[in-house]
């Protein structure tokens, strides 16, 4: 078929069009334009998000009262002492000389200040077989982890030196270093798996190893780009690690599909005949609007996560709508560009048995078309099967549970310092993660401030919210105290939090509160949770409305379908719903968990459901536009809509399943880290990807489209000023010699 002259309208396929004519002007544009973006990021320096600006409320008070006192808070470190049976006590010789063995070897290694013997400040267990020696790590707080080790062997030998007891121990420096030494690897072995699986995966899917590099040659200088990007931005909106894991999946899942979509069409078209400028205009026109459709859509829904007013959650939402924009201009400008380059050579490096598949798997799926034929045939049924099938997988989700997770809800019993947490825990009920009470007033040593402190210090025990000892320490200088009070609940967080209540809206009021001039917020990990938490429940509903509105209208002005719309957000929530309910029921009440190397901890990590619904819902629409853009297509070139249905839904199975098999497998990986929410996240991504790969998109979507038949294009009158989005659908206008005029759109 000839190349035709006719031109046609839309980004997408002026863009392509444009790279395929100057394509070394492209390709060059898009390298300088990475190593610009690398060199301006190295140049700038990243800002991290600030431990404190993470949340609002009175933790993040606390933490402005602190910071403007210029009072650094060391890392405190606790050595628990403990007879092994109820034999030796702390009044024993043989304790008391374990614990002056403990204070003189800490102080030995010249790392610790401020040690404690609890003979002195009272930190003995009510049964008298549990003592605490504290100190504080010298340094930085942050940077103790890299100084803790001296300290650990030292309580080590200490250790052996008394078989009887139990000495061990346990703060802030110790667990980070701990936990970095036998999970932080963890992110990184996933992040270089991830690679090597999708390249894979692309060998099987195209059969030629130049074809199968291109996607991730794509998704990695993306990638890399977004990673110089987000230096600049962060010294406007600051990152983080977190942010940086998120965006590397984000991706190299849009990056690969983008140029999954694109490749597979290109393909297909010289497959059918086409010459390899006409292929890539087809291309261009087609699967490049959907890249460009399906990228705006993802962008707006990562764009929800800026709505949480939580730091770490802003800075994953900016990164992956950076990603995602970076990789969709790429799969329209420089990999039209690629492909035109490279021609014929795109198919150098052919795996012998895979090349021969090709041509049958570009004619279409042979088990989606026994699906589809079976799906079209009996419409109702696959619609009330489908949809029932999935709402009885969402339904534990009713009952779901979230709280930020315990260590040993986290880590299990794996890690000797989880089990020594619960000793400590079980002794001291709440004294490894106390309150923490900063109290700022015009003079600290005021009466009337001394009088309240030793009140609240009183109430606090008196009330039920502590068992003490409540400890207070004095900043005269900048008239600052900080009083430590061990939370009744210990380990067990709505018990704890609930005794955090208590503080806050009784024992506070009643004393500190009634002080002129006085603040006194209330922080510490248990605070900070709960602050987490209450912040992240009151942005639910502006995300979640958000996400669904401006979803619905891309789809609305992308498809001018009203029915479209619709069926395109009702789709992708109930795949959403089905994640969550497969969240609930492995990882809350257990079922199954085993299969996957996780157990049961009874509740889904705070942050969690958020996250999946705002990633889930971008990157569900990838398949969804990339399908029903292919329906569409082939309704307007005349087929009636159930052939429509099933040469769109056929043709793209390759491709879907491609792409959704690289997901899972991405997503896989990290559900098998060895922390409990990461295993959460991998495995309801997983899950949710390739539920919404199958039952939704080659069961559900075709039948639901099947049963509304000429209505899946409606579109009321009132509606027809909207801007018109719907052009480069048909292969036909940039083919044939006769086209509609320039300002006239294609109608249904």
């Amino acid at each position: 078929m000839g190349n035709g002259d006719s031109r046609v309208r839309g980004l997408a396929a002026r863009a392509g069009g444009w790279s395929a004519r100057h394509r070394w002007a492209a390709v060059g544009i898009w390298v300088l334009f990475v190593v610009l973006a690398m060199g301006l990021g190295s140049a700038a320096g990243r800002v991290d998000v600030d431990e404190n600006d993470q949340l609002k409320g009175e933790t993040h008070t606390a933490a402005r009262i602190i910071d403007d006192a210029g009072i650094q808070e060391p890392a405190g470190e606790t050595v628990l002492i403990q007879g092994k049976d109820g034999g030796v006590k702390a009044t024993d010789a043989e304790f008391r000389a374990a614990v002056a063995d403990v204070v003189r070897a800490v102080e030995a290694t010249d790392k610790v200040t401020d040690v404690t013997s609890p003979y002195d400040t009272r930190t003995i267990s009510k049964d008298g077989r549990s003592a605490l020696v504290q100190f504080d790590m010298r340094g930085d707080s942050e940077t103790a982890k890299d100084r803790v080790e001296p300290v650990l062997k030292a309580v080590e030998g200490v250790g052996r030196d008394h078989a009887s007891l139990r000495i061990e121990e346990i703060g802030g420096a110790s667990m980070n270093k701990t936990f970095s030494d036998a999970f932080g690897d963890d992110f990184q072995k996933a992040e270089y798996s991830a690679v090597p699986v999708a390249l894979g995966i692309l060998l099987i899917a195209f059969g030629a190893l130049v074809a199968a590099l291109l996607p991730v040659a794509l998704a990695i200088t993306a990638i890399m780009a977004t990673m110089g990007l987000m230096g600049v931005v962060s010294h406007v909106m600051a990152m983080s690690d977190t942010a940086n894991s998120v965006m590397l999946l984000v991706g190299l899942a849009v990056g690969v599909d983008y140029c999954l979509f694109y490749l597979r069409r290109e393909r297909e078209e010289r497959e059918a005949g086409r010459d390899a400028q006409t292929a890539l205009r087809i291309a261009a026109a087609t699967s490049g609007r959907a890249i460009v459709v399906s990228g705006v859509t993802v962008c707006v829904a990562m764009a929800g996560m800026l709505f949480t007013g939580l730091a770490g959650f802003e800075a994953m939402g900016l990164a992956s709508l950076m990603v995602v924009a970076v990789a969709m201009v790429g799969s329209v400008t420089v990999l039209p560009a690629l492909l035109s380059l490279l021609g014929e050579r795109v198919e150098k490096g052919r795996i012998p048995f895979l090349g021969r598949r090709r041509r049958a798997a570009n004619q279409g799926s042979r088990v989606w078309t026994a699906v589809l034929r079976r799906v079209l045939a009996k419409p109702v049924v696959s619609v009330v099967v489908a949809t029932g099938a999935l709402l009885a997988i969402a339904a534990p989700a009713v009952g779901m549970k979230t709280q930020n997770l315990t260590l040993d809800q986290e880590f299990g019993d794996s890690l000797s310092i989880v089990q020594t947490y619960n000793r400590v825990n079980d002794a001291f009920p709440g004294g490894s993660e106390p309150a923490e009470v900063v109290v700022k007033a015009r003079d600290i040593n005021a009466p009337e401030v001394a009088s309240a402190l030793a009140r609240f210090k009183e109430r606090a025990i008196s009330s039920g919210a502590s068992r003490g000892p409540v400890e207070i320490k004095l900043h005269d200088a900048q008239n600052v105290a900080f009083v430590y009070v061990p939370l009744v609940g210990g380990s067990d967080q709505d018990k704890a939090s609930a005794s955090l209540e208590k503080l806050r809206d009784e024992v506070r009021p009643a004393t500190l509160g009634k002080v002129d001039g006085v603040q006194a917020p209330i922080t510490g990990q248990v605070a900070g949770n709960h602050d987490f938490n209450d912040q992240l429940v009151g942005s639910v509903v502006p995300v979640f409305a958000f996400v669904v509105v401006f979803a619905f209208l891309l789809m609305l002005l992308s498809f001018r379908s009203l029915t479209v719309a619709i069926t395109s957000i009702a789709l992708n929530l109930l795949s959403v719903g089905a994640a969550y309910g497969i969240l609930v029921a492995v990882f809350q009440h257990g079922w199954g968990a085993s299969l996957v190397g996780a157990e049961g901890v009874g509740a889904i990590v705070t942050w969690l459901p958020l996250f999946l619904f705002v990633i889930l819902f971008g990157l569900s629409m990838d398949y969804h536009v990339f399908v029903v853009s292919r329906i569409r297509e082939a309704r307007l070139r005349g087929r009636t809509t159930n052939d429509a249905i099933q040469h769109g839904v056929v043709t793209t199975a390759g491709v879907v399943t491609s792409a959704a098999v690289i997901m899972v497998a991405v997503f896989a990986i990290f559900g098998t880290l060895s922390m409990q929410s990461m295993k959460q996240m991998g495995v309801g991504l997983a899950a949710a990807v390739l539920i919404d790969a199958t039952v939704i998109r080659g069961v559900l979507l075709p039948a639901v489209m099947a049963l509304l038949g000429e209505r899946n294009w409606y579109l009321p009158k009132w509606l027809n000023r909207m801007p018109d989005f719907t052009h480069d659908e048909s292969p036909e206008a940039v083919t044939a010699p006769a086209v509609p005029d320039e300002g006239e759109p294609l109608k249904v």
